[in-house]
This record gives structure tokens, sequence and C-alpha cells, in this order.
């Protein structure tokens, strides 16, 4: 789900080691076989996960493959097959994930989608029961760069960490949002969602014995708090919604959308009976080209890009950005000089690779 990017090539990233991610990729590619997927499915899943990382959302990245491999050897995520089909028009689809791998699931209703969306200017997919779909980000360059509009949301009808607004026991999980904008350059990127952080992120602060900037949870009885391990205390703080103490009733709505197109669509969430860490997945792809074309598109959107871009910043060492824009160089920087991993990930790699008996990639030297 959707993740704050980690600092780029000029901040905490030099300090940490770097690997090639194409040895990246195929180290976790034998590592999901070895748990048990085929290859081709766990390439979907192995290439998902490295992009998360190149894009900087590595609390949605490599940092996802031990658990994986976890719920694999649990049996909790299933290893063949195809989705069910449980309804298909000409260019709408809801299948029945099985809860097979969510990366490679997002990727099996893209190879779908995108044909039809060139062909009637439009193709949605809802997906009910698939496993966890990493970093929604991850999806999104490709078919933005060919001139496409994506849009992918996702939430875990198991798990509730974020509270509704006003509230203090949790509903909803961080439900994260994504699009993918076609420009005349580099595609905007957004990913966000309706919580003020998530899940991730929070364990991530917690292991670390870190706090937030800012009052991004609430402790059980509603006090506002800088403090991630309220999330897991007894009894159980929450997440703020997206806008925190002040405007939380934006994030609430936006999760309420994210639930009715997910679950409501899917026809499978939160009023059924909880099956595990997994998603409910919705994904539509527009083609531009059948509104009113490609090029008043990007006419547009690139008229917007350069206002934003030229926009007088209120700290000159801090011009403005436009979403996906930073995790696009920093990809570029990565695949250049090596995939910065943070420093949690690779000891936890190297464990299940001792396990698995699949040999982990060494460090680049500088």
């Amino acid at each position: 789900m959707a993740a704050s990017p980690s600092p780029g090539p000029t901040a905490g990233a030099l300090q940490r080691d770097r690997y090639d991610a194409g040895a990246l990729t195929g180290f976790a590619c034998k590592l999901l076989q070895a748990g048990g997927l085929p290859e081709p499915m766990a390439r979907d899943v192995a290439e998902v996960l490295v992009e998360g990382d190149l894009l900087g959302h590595d609390t949605h990245g490599l940092q996802l493959l031990g658990p994986y491999l976890a719920e694999l050897e649990r049996g909790d995520m299933t290893r063949e097959g195809a989705p069910l089909v449980l309804a298909e028009a000409t260019c709408v689809a809801t299948w029945d994930g099985r809860r097979l791998p969510g990366p490679h699931l997002v990727r099996q209703a893209l190879a779908w989608a995108v044909p039809r969306a060139r062909a009637h200017g439009q193709a949605t997919v809802a997906i009910r029961r698939s496993h966890h779909i990493a970093a929604l980000a991850a999806y999104l360059e490709a078919a933005a760069r060919s001139g496409l509009l994506v849009i992918l949301a996702c939430s875990d009808p198991s798990v509730a960490s974020v509270a509704p607004f006003g509230g203090t026991q949790a509903v909803f999980t961080p439900n994260p949002f994504s699009i993918g904008i076609p420009t005349g350059t580099d595609p905007v990127m957004i990913d966000i969602s309706a919580s003020i952080t998530t899940n991730g992120m929070s364990n991530r602060m917690k292991a670390a014995g870190q706090k937030g900037e800012h009052a991004w949870w609430l402790d059980a009885l509603g006090q506002p708090s800088n403090d991630p391990a309220v999330i897991t205390a007894q009894p159980p703080g929450t997440i703020l919604p997206l806008g925190g103490l002040d405007a939380g009733h934006k994030g609430y709505g936006l999760a309420l959308m994210i639930e009715a197109l997910t679950a409501g669509l899917s026809g499978h969430g939160r009023a059924d009976v909880a099956e595990g860490w997994g998603a409910t997945v919705y994904l539509q792809v527009m083609d531009p080209a059948a509104f009113a074309g490609l090029s008043p598109f990007t006419w547009q959107t690139d008229w917007l890009v350069d206002a934003c871009r030229s926009n007088p910043p209120r700290d000159p060492a801090r011009p403005v950005r436009l979403p996906g824009h930073r995790g696009i160089a920093l990809k570029q920087d990565q695949l250049a000089h090596g995939v910065a991993l943070h420093p949690g990930i690779a000891p936890q790699l190297k464990g299940w690779a001792s396990k698995l008996n699949v040999p982990m990639p060494a460090p680049r030297l500088s």
C-alpha cells in the first residue's frame, strides 16, 4: 500500500548499501520460486517489489519479501492457478483472486484492461480476495508513458487501523489510492492514502523507537499522539485519517469512496469473514484518445506541470515538485548506481536466503 518515498540520492540513501537492481530482481524471483511460486508469478512479484524500492517506496518494496515468503510457507498465499472470473462484460470484469499474489493479479488485470481501454475508451477490473499488492505506484509508469490514465486503489478487509473521523475504534486500513497521468514528458504519479501515514511506516518507526513529527495517531481514548506504538498497545489506538484532527473528514470521505470502489464493486469486504492479510482491488484504465484526444489531454497536463514547477516556492531551497517525479529521478539514479536498500531489509533477506539456499547478491562497490 501507499508509503512516502525515502530520502533521495542526495540525502540518506548514499549511506546505504547499494545493490544492482537486476540482481535483486533475480534474487527475489529465485526466493519466491523456492517458496513455491511458478517462475512467471514469482517474476511478477519480484519486479513489482524492486520497482517499489526503485521509486523510493521502501516500506512497500523488498521489505515485503520476507512477509510474503512467510505467507507462502504458512499456505496463506495461493501458489498456483488463475483468478476466478465472477463477471465479465465488454470492458468490465470482476475476479475472485483466490489469494494469489497481489502483484501478479494486478499485472494480469492490467494485461486484461489495457487492450480493452484502447478499443473502448476505458476498462475496469474489480478484484476480491487478492493477496497484498505492494506499492501502488509500482504499476503506473509504463501505462502512463504509453498515454493511458490509470487509477488503482485497494483496501484490506481483514485489517483495521484507521478510525472514522471523530471516532476512536479502527474501521479502515490506510486505503491507498493512486493515479498515473500522462504528460508530454514524465507522467505524474500520485500515490496517497486516506490516512495520514501507513501501517508500514508506523511499524518501521515503532521498531526504530522513532516518534512522528506531529500527532499522526490517536490512543485508545482518542487522545492525539506522536508515538506510533499506540496502534499496537492494548487496547489499540488508531492512525488518524488524512487531514488529521482539523480536516480528517476529508480522509474519512476518501476512505469511504475507496471502500465502495474496492469492496463494493467486488462484492466482498469488511462485512464478510476475514481471511488474512490481503486486498480488495479497483483498477481502471482510460484512454484519453477516446475522449477529446491524447494531444489535447497532454496540452492541459503539460500546462499544469509547468504552472506548478514555475510556482514561486515558500522556501527557495525546496521548489514545487510534481507527484512521482522525485521517484522517477530516484529510479534512474538507482538503476545507474544501485538500489540503496533500507538498512533493515538486507538482514531479513539474508535469513531467507540461508533458509531457502538462494545466494544473496553482494552490495555494489563504490
